[in-house]
């Protein structure tokens, strides 16, 4: 798999060589303007790819698992409408999950956060604000913000928590950095629903029933009725199909808490 720093010392090297070239020959400009386009279309696709594990390396399933797990995992809640409904499916259908919380929503809704934690799910760290801007932010921003959402959280739980999700899924070495700083472990996912685009829901669950396979994580949202709609279907599919969901750190075993 491609690695950032990988990357940067192959398009370094290359560089040397074309300027070694040149002294003793005629390079056209557009051989270095090539190079800078390549290499900056595998940077940001590096970026935004977080299966690539560009930056930094991040847990998206787990193939070997002994058991017919799966992990069902939401970003960007609590919500007050939305993940209550999701916590009643999960309990209909017995299905454990983790929730990747945004901080100020878990400040704003404390006893949707006990309830998750009642129900037997696990949580992470989602960022503070979920700002669209945070593939922007400085390490120090970053860190900050990680700060802020684990202190949050640990305020409404006494927990710790070592589960990360990058907000958008974009990778960075400013994170790469700011995560060094913390016992978190990065979560990714092997089945990415799209539920937040205006995506129908058959296409939606079409997604992520395709080639579904024990040890695939699975990314929804806990922010809409579509998705609490997608959620019910996937579940009446992974009972027929005798997969059982259960929350990822279980599936990766690892401790969800410091």
């Amino acid at each position: 798999m491609l690695k950032f720093y990988t990357i940067n010392a192959v398009a370094l090297t290359v560089f040397l060589l074309l300027l070694m070239a040149g002294y003793f020959g005629n390079v056209p400009i557009w051989i270095y303007v090539l190079l800078i386009f390549l290499w900056f279309i595998v940077t940001a696709i590096g970026s935004f790819q977080m299966k690539w594990n560009y930056h930094f390396d991040s847990l998206h399933s787990n193939k070997n698992s002994p058991e017919n797990w799966v992990a069902i995992t939401f970003d960007d809640g609590p919500h007050p409408e939305f993940t209550p409904k999701v916590l009643k499916l999960l309990e209909a259908h017995n299905a454990k999950a983790t929730f990747f919380l945004i901080g100020k929503n878990a400040e704003n809704h404390p006893e949707i956060v006990k309830e998750i934690l009642e129900k037997g799910h696990s949580i992470g760290n989602h960022s503070f604000s979920h700002s669209k801007q945070f593939g922007f932010f400085k390490k120090d921003k970053i860190v900050l913000e990680l700060k802020q959402a684990n202190a949050i959280v640990k305020k409404i739980t006494g927990l710790e928590m070592k589960l990360f999700r990058p907000p958008f899924g974009v990778t960075n070495p400013n994170i790469k950095k700011a995560l060094l700083q913390f016992p978190l472990n990065s979560i990714g996912w092997s089945k990415r629903s799209w539920d937040t685009t205006s995506l129908p829901q058959k296409t939606i669950i079409n997604r992520i029933t395709k080639n579904l396979q024990k040890g695939d994580i699975i990314l929804l949202h806990d922010s809409s009725q579509k998705s609490v709609e997608v959620l019910e279907q996937l579940l009446l599919f992974l009972r027929t199909n005798h997969l059982q969901p259960v929350c990822v750190d279980q599936l990766l075993e690892i401790s969800p808490y410091a």
